[in-house]
């Protein structure tokens, strides 16, 4: 791109440091692992469900990260890693095992299957390293920050990339991200999410895309037309010079974006390529949907979208702008059920739910914001360290619940705790921490500013510690009503109550009892 997205982006970069700075703090009410179903194309060819049903460990190095990645099975037994802290060149090193096939200076997903990547507690930022999926299916990546990776200068990760795919992937869905760059390819970057050669059903969904000359791509050339069935939905694209995205061949579905401020071109949809644009905003840019460079046409279905302040170029012999009245020359059917929000309000939901650290809201397909209430992937973890070795951590692990964890970001207290433990420790969504009392028998309460509606909790106990809690009762704090009783650890159901204090009083044990996670559930 030019050099001069390096000047534009001068004003940008201190509002972009701000936000960076606020991107690598989680906002507090983050769930432990995956929350929301996946959208789009990456529904199609069998689903993506990422790690779900596997183990789940927590990352603080890009080389714990390869460390969990090696230490499975198999290449496709099932894991989510949940990330927390910043990863770069430092502590990313190649990691060698029979299920992975690992890189220093990058995070690499080769040859590997079933796994899901997700920031969590303080926030996940990878700082000028990139994530590269190669020959690989069935990939989660969620509330993550990608900025300033580099092909060129120093230091280089991924060909430039934030997030690339390449060599037969399938089934990939990254949702609620943030890719940022701090220029265009003079100043070293390159795209900030690009699919090639032969990569298919890929959805991405509520994530920023910013501060960078290129977009992403669909094709590396107008030669490389094996890829295709690509969701962009609910992005914001903003100070970004064009490839919002390109497109070479295959089909993409494009709703409910926001774009501002791209300054050279936006959806450029080439090669025999089919883009249904569906209810987007586009504001004060520049030839946002056309055929651009290139004398090999594409193709777009128009419809329900917003042009706000958008100029476009004459057409001229490699440049075939949709505008200013865009028209459809192609009809895209569309396999997958979806809900379109009215384009007006598309900013404004895209500002409050896109991007990492954003709670992963979604919209409940009227421009309101709100919690997912599905989630594919358990909530125990493990520790993974750089030193760990390639065997797997075999955490407790009990069953997979369904919906928000209504524990994280809320507060907690109890009747004592014993030396070394803490309240806090059964909403961390850390297994090898934990709350004990300071005898035998104790209360632990999980409390909120406003009543929630509560029918479920999980009980669960520090890996290798379990079988310690005797009798309990389940008790609504604000009445005092007792909810349930019974014994041991584990899935606690009882009728759905409104409150904003729920204790777990336990009034027997074998020994000094403990609880790991005291999780909450709507249902």
């Amino acid at each position: 791109m030019r050099r001069t997205v390096a000047l534009r982006l001068r004003a940008a970069l201190a509002t972009a440091a701000i936000a960076a700075a606020a991107g690598v703090v989680l906002h507090i009410a983050q769930a432990s692992a995956a929350t929301g179903g996946v959208t789009g194309y990456a529904t199609q060819n069998g689903g993506t469900t990422g790690g779900a049903g596997g183990q789940t460990v927590r990352a603080t190095t890009g080389t714990a990260i390869h460390t969990a990645l090696c230490g499975r099975a198999s290449s496709s037994t099932p894991i989510i890693i949940q990330v927390e802290g910043t990863i770069n060149h430092g502590n990313t090193s190649k990691v060698s095992g029979a299920s992975c096939n690992t890189a220093d200076g990058v995070i690499e997903l080769k040859q590997i299957s079933n796994v899901t990547i997700i920031g969590v507690g303080g926030g996940a930022l990878f700082d000028q390293l990139g994530i590269h999926i190669r020959e690989a299916s069935n990939i989660i990546i969620q509330n993550v920050t990608v900025r300033n990776v580099k092909k060129s200068g120093s230091p280089t990760s991924n060909g430039g990339d934030a997030i690339s795919m390449e060599s037969s992937v399938r089934n990939v869905w990254v949702d609620h991200v943030t890719l940022e760059a701090s220029g265009g390819e003079s100043e070293g970057f390159d795209g900030l999410f690009d699919m090639k050669d032969n990569t298919q059903y890929v959805t991405l969904s509520y994530s920023v895309l910013r501060n960078s000359g290129r977009g992403g791509l669909i094709g590396s050339s107008e030669s490389d037309r094996t890829n295709g069935f690509i969701t962009f939905h609910h992005n914001l694209y903003t100070n970004i010079d064009s490839r919002t995205p390109l497109l070479r061949g295959g089909i993409a579905h494009i709703y409910n974006n926001s774009y501002a401020g791209l300054h050279e071109s936006g959806i450029n949809s080439r090669a025999g390529a089919r883009a249904k644009v569906d209810n987007n905003y586009f504001k004060d840019s520049k030839d946002v949907l056309g055929t651009f460079y290139t004398t090999e046409a594409g193709y777009w279905q128009v419809s329900g979208n917003i042009f706000d302040n958008v100029t476009w170029s004459a057409p001229g012999s490699d440049n075939n702008p949709a505008g200013p009245n865009p028209q459809s020359n192609t009809t895209v059917s569309i396999p997958y059920a979806y809900t379109l929000d009215p384009a007006s309000c598309v900013p404004a939901i895209v500002s409050q739910t896109a991007g990492a650290n954003k709670g992963l809201q979604v919209s409940n397909g009227n421009c309101t914001p709100q919690t997912p209430t599905a989630s594919p992937t358990a909530s125990a973890s493990a520790s993974v360290s750089p030193s760990a070795s390639s065997s797997s951590p075999s955490p407790s692990v009990t069953s997979s619940p369904s919906g928000t964890n209504l524990s994280i970001g809320a507060g907690s207290d109890g009747s004592s705790k014993a030396s070394g433990t803490s309240y806090g420790n059964v909403r961390d969504a850390n297994m090898s921490t934990y709350w004990s009392p300071a005898g035998a028998t104790g209360d632990i309460s999980i409390k909120w500013g406003s009543a929630k509606t509560t029918a479920r909790i999980i009980i669960r106990e520090p890996s290798g510690m379990s079988g310690s809690i005797g009798a309990w009762q389940v008790i609504n704090a604000d009445s005092g009503a007792v909810l349930k009783s019974g014994s041991g650890a584990g899935v606690i159901t009882f009728s759905a109550t409104s409150l904003s204090k729920i204790t777990f009083r336990i009034t027997s044990s074998a020994g000094a009892p403990r609880v790991a996670e005291f999780e909450t559930y709507a249902s």
